[in-house]
């Protein structure tokens, strides 16, 4: 597992410019990316540049939108991160354990299929990857 402690995508500061470094390692290394935001700030500014690069990548990404306690009142606050271009994003609640089991099953479809001329490896590597302001991305391999 990989905590790189965070993202902030444009930043001068050296600690910050090295998170960067090993988030990009880390996504390089992903076979599955979780990109965690925060339902109730909405899409911020870092939201939109993460996604940005994350894309580039060219790797699955589950779209995860936490804090989404009220399910039928956030329920409509999700609409609004499709707006991301990162397909359907999933409302969970960390705190109520809601929405979970959609979100371990979309990163299990997103793995990629091993060929039967593929070692069998049975290690997984994650990657966790944070904004400094509690975005989180996962990278799963």
């Amino acid at each position: 597992m990989i905590d790189t402690g965070g993202i902030e995508p444009e930043s001068g500061d050296v600690i910050l410019s090295q998170m960067r470094e090993q988030a990009n390692l880390a996504i390089s290394m992903a076979d599955v990316i979780v990109f965690l935001t925060d339902i109730r700030q909405g899409i911020t500014a870092a939201d939109r540049e993460i996604a940005i690069m994350l894309k580039k990548s060219g790797k699955p990404i589950v779209l995860v939108c936490n804090k989404a306690d009220n399910f039928e009142k956030d329920r409509q606050e999700v609409y609004e991160f499709y707006n991301l271009g990162m397909g359907e994003p999933y409302p969970i609640s960390s705190t109520n354990a809601i929405g979970i089991g959609d979100v371990l099953d979309k990163i299990y479809e997103s793995f990629p299929i091993k060929t039967e001329d593929e070692e069998e490896n049975d290690k997984i590597k994650v990657a966790l990857i944070r904004k400094a302001q509690c975005r989180k991305i996962f990278f799963v391999k």
